[in-house]
């Protein structure tokens, strides 16, 4: 698969939506989808790295499967709200290179 830049997956995820007739679902919706997508993220990982085995009945997921879920109803939340998450990146990597950036304890020579 090619490289996308952030507004690229968002315009794909709105050209998948607008087919349907319902069209996005609303925020409180949504906020519900992801967290939904969140718990079954949080089964995968406790599978692969926790205390608790898969059953061997239970449906083969990934770790990457269910973060793909989460990033496309993240994408579809922000979508519905008109946010660009490519700005929403920038003022948050900026937050944490300004106000948090000497919060943690540096690799030396590195993030200077």
């Amino acid at each position: 698969m090619s490289e996308k830049t952030m507004q690229e997956m968002q315009k794909q995820v709105d050209n998948y939506i607008s087919q349907f007739k319902e069209g996005y679902f609303s925020p409180l919706a949504m906020l519900a989808r992801m967290t939904e997508e969140l718990g079954e993220l949080s089964r995968e990982v406790n599978h692969y790295y926790g205390e608790k085995p898969k059953k061997s009945t239970e449906k083969e997921n990934t770790v990457e499967e269910e973060l793909g879920d989460m990033l496309f109803v993240m994408i579809c939340f922000a979508n519905s709200l008109n946010i660009d998450l490519q700005e929403a990146h920038d003022r948050v990597m900026e937050k944490f290179q300004t106000r948090d950036k000497d919060r943690w304890t540096r690799i030396e020579g590195e993030g200077k």
